[in-house]
């Protein structure tokens, strides 16, 4: 007996709709293809429990002809293309004609349409591929279709669906591709009973990123308009200072149609080279409109890659359209001087002239120097009146007097009495005042402290101090020590290797990055975040694309264990309430980021895995920085934190925290053995 079976039409019908229809996002995307390829210009999708008990989809479309609804939905059944040639030169979304044959098989529809050279419009339901009712009914024009209980009759494909809002969010994350695909149409989503999503459908593409991404993402966008080789190329890219953590953001549209191209992605990394930080990635919405014969579209189930005949025209386009823009739009705020204020600043500078303030009087506004050009440097930076002005306006130390002859005389006088009772504390006490465990504070300092030297530039008390032996102009050595083992800072080298001695028999060189970051990963590990984290003044919100969006709402106990209060803010937006101690405001957002898109990326990873990326992600970015200037007592604080734990040998990345050089070594190296 032959194994070689022809299966049952209903059993292949399932096995289609399988490669079709994976989940709720699926069907809402080929719903919204077909809308768009009939030539809507307002389409409503509407969902409930994630798109799994309930979705609609409504457009003001072209409509469906009577004669053709029962005909729509048989496999292989379209309008988009009749020969074989048509394939090598697709102009819709949609042309495979399986769509409406796969969703109808694992739910149950309704259809409501009118076509716009019909008076009547017609109602056409049927649950699981099997026809149940063909009728009249009163609709507009255009088409309305109603998905219920999705894989009802398939309980195995149901069992995979995820959550509710993680299907939810899924559906979004292909509206929001749809709204940025075709900005002529006007979308609005409806989820749950709340409106998430409306565009304007004006046709302008900055107004749909506006409504998608929001108004901070928007504003930082630069425009792209280019053209090569008969390819074209509309939309935004960020500025690069708004580069991001990683490429999430980053949106290709062919010809109208959302896709993950890697030949554009390589492009705009080439052409930021230079501009944008190493590590970060430029966001951006880009329409390239390229000749239909040059692009093959059916090449990937869900339509979402193309293959290019040339890939170097499309690779060199994309290149140069964001080279242009980027250098068109480096521009950046110049001081400029007008008329006689510029002439009068350079004359000033050939020629110096004493200022004096000879019968002003406080004041008196109308002798101040009108003409000084360095006012307008004051609206440049929009810092009021320059300090640069100021210093113009005062005159010499020797006119001082003229000024203000009673209260020079009596600051002399204070003055001097000071420094009598200096005279006389000298000879009973000594100079010098050193604080356990602190630097040395010279003689110079103490009096400063005391506000013994006045700032008044005509009054000349070092000289006077030091004509009565009462400074000296050498420095005390800083010195630190740690009791029990005898720490002592030598210095830090490039402001990133700290040098300590050690016992007078060892040098131990300290990467303070290295080393720092360490101690903040296995605190991390230890307290779980616990005792770690800090309130931020000022809360930050991050927005992500849906698909880190729902990798990062579905974890949130991760971050709460690497110190950060996350919480779900709506709208593919998170808001951080709480981050790790040390770590700048400024890499809250990047953090977050970060942690998110690993997360959606490496989901079956098991979680100790994660979460010790994680802790390395959050202790880099924590630690202090090479390069950074950092006091001695910071210095210290790590030499003696790391002597105190030996085990602390690697950072997390596997570098060497520290190497030691023991006196013998130092001294073969100069002959001294």
């Amino acid at each position: 007996m032959g194994v070689i079976n022809v299966l049952d039409k209903h059993v292949a019908e399932l096995i289609a709709a399988g490669e079709v229809v994976e989940r709720p996002a699926s069907a809402i995307k080929e719903l919204i293809e077909n809308s768009i390829d009939a030539g809507s210009t307002d389409i409503t999708v509407e969902i409930q429990c994630g798109g799994i008990t309930f979705m609609r989809v409504t457009d003001n479309g072209c409509g469906i002809m009577r004669e053709d609804v029962k005909l729509a939905f048989l496999p292989h059944a379209t309008s988009k293309i009749k020969l074989e040639n048509d394939l090598d030169k697709i102009s819709t979304l949609g042309f495979r004609g399986e769509a409406l044959s796969s969703i109808s098989s694992v739910s149950k529809l309704l259809l409501l349409t009118r076509h716009r050279s019909e008076e009547t419009g017609t109602s056409y339901e049927i649950n699981g591929g099997e026809e149940i009712s063909l009728n009249d009914a009163g609709c507009p024009v255009g088409t309305t279709m109603i998905i219920k209980d999705l894989f009802y009759n398939i309980p195995a494909r149901m069992k995979f669906l995820k959550k509710d809002r993680a299907e939810g969010n899924a559906v979004a994350n292909v509206i929001d591709k749809a709204a940025l695909s075709h900005p002529e149409v006007a979308f609005t989503f409806i989820r749950d009973g709340r409106q998430v999503l409306k565009t304007s459908g004006d046709g302008k593409i900055k107004s749909a990123i506006y409504s998608v991404y929001g108004r901070d993402f928007a504003n930082g966008l630069l425009p792209v308009n280019y053209e090569l080789d008969g390819i074209k190329i509309q939309g935004y890219i960020s500025k690069p200072v708004n580069a991001r953590p990683n490429r999430g953001m980053q949106n290709f549209f062919i010809n109208g149609r959302y896709v993950k191209s890697v030949t554009a992605m390589a492009a705009i990394e080439e052409a930021c080279k230079g501009s944008v930080m190493v590590g970060k990635y430029p966001a951006c919405v880009l329409h390239l409109d390229i000749p239909f014969e040059a692009i093959d579209v059916n090449v990937h189930p869900s339509k979402i890659e193309v293959r290019f005949i040339n890939e170097r025209p499309v690779f060199d386009a994309v290149y140069h359209a964001i080279k242009t823009c980027l250098s068109n739009n480096d521009r950046r705020k110049e001081v400029t001087f007008s008329g006689q204020a510029r002439n009068d600043a350079f004359s000033d500078i050939r020629k110096p002239k004493p200022f004096t303030l000879s019968g002003f009087k406080p004041g008196d506004e109308s002798k101040k120097n009108t003409q000084n050009p360095f006012n307008e440097l004051d609206n440049v930076f929009g810092s009021g009146k320059s300090i640069i002005s100021k210093a113009v306006n005062v005159s010499s130390p020797a006119n001082l007097s003229d000024i203000y002859p009673k209260e020079s005389a009596r600051r002399q006088e204070n003055l001097n009495k000071k420094i009598e009772q200096i005279k006389e504390r000298r000879e009973t006490e000594d100079t010098e005042i050193v604080y356990d465990s602190k630097p040395i504070v010279s003689k110079n300092e103490v009096l400063k402290s005391e506000n013994i030297i006045p700032d008044l530039p005509q009054i000349t008390v070092e000289d006077t101090l030091k004509s009565n032996d009462l400074v000296s102009d050498e420095e005390p050595e800083t010195l630190y020590e740690k009791p029990e083992n005898k720490l002592r800072l030598v210095g830090e080298a490039f402001k990133t290797y700290i040098f300590v001695e050690k016992n007078e028999r060892e040098i131990i060189i300290i990467d303070k990055h290295a080393a720092h970051e360490r101690m903040i990963y296995e605190r991390l590990k230890k307290e779980r975040g616990a005792g770690f984290s800090q309130m931020l003044l000022k809360p930050v919100t991050v927005l992500l694309n849906k698909t880190d969006y729902d990798a990062a709402i579905n974890n949130l106990d991760m971050f709460k264990e690497c110190a950060f209060d996350v919480e779900d803010f709506g709208n593919g937006t998170l808001i951080v309430r709480s981050a790790p101690q040390y770590l700048d405001i400024n890499d809250v957002e990047s953090s977050v980021i970060e942690m998110a898109g690993y997360i959606a990326q490496n989901k079956n990873d098991i979680r100790s895995e994660k979460m010790d990326w994680i802790y390395h992600n959050v202790a880099c970015r924590a630690a202090i920085k090479g390069g950074n200037i950092s006091t001695d007592e910071e210095l210290m604080d790590i030499a003696n934190k790391l002597d105190d734990d030996p085990s602390l040998r690697y950072c997390p990345h596997g570098r060497p925290v520290c190497v030691v050089m023991s006196r013998y070594e130092l001294e073969k190296q100069f002959g001294r053995t």
